[in-house]
């Protein structure tokens, strides 16, 4: 079975979600190897990222590990989804994407590789 492995936030202002959320969970936040827009987001259980908007309608995200992105791609379209961002490489780690639901909801799924170009 299939579960959440990683959620991202998008933010304004990271410096001021940072201290939000960290303050109210605990959760250790800190930049990201050179990356000036995304940190990482220790909620010691399920991790995750926070980034900066990218636009207005931008929430928060959820990634459900699967074996196979591209099969779970093509499943997402054959029940009436659509994918919004196509498979993309994080080098050294899996590919992640984004999807829609029927119901107008975005999620992610992810693939871990380390294989990944």
């Amino acid at each position: 079975m299939s579960s959440i492995v990683h959620f991202e936030i998008p933010a304004e202002d990271l410096q001021r979600a940072k201290k939000f959320y960290s303050s109210l969970f605990g959760w250790k936040i800190q930049s990201w190897q050179d990356m000036e827009d995304y940190m990482i987001i220790d909620t010691y259980g399920v991790g995750g990222g926070m980034m900066k908007r990218k636009n207005p309608d931008q929430h928060i995200t959820d990634y459900i590990g699967v074996p196979s992105v591209d099969e779970y791609s093509l499943k997402v379209k054959e029940l009436g989804g659509r994918i919004l961002v196509p498979k993309t490489a994080v080098p050294g780690m899996g590919y992640f994407v984004v999807c829609m639901d029927t119901e107008k909801n975005a999620f992610g799924i992810w693939e871990t590789n380390p294989a990944a170009k």
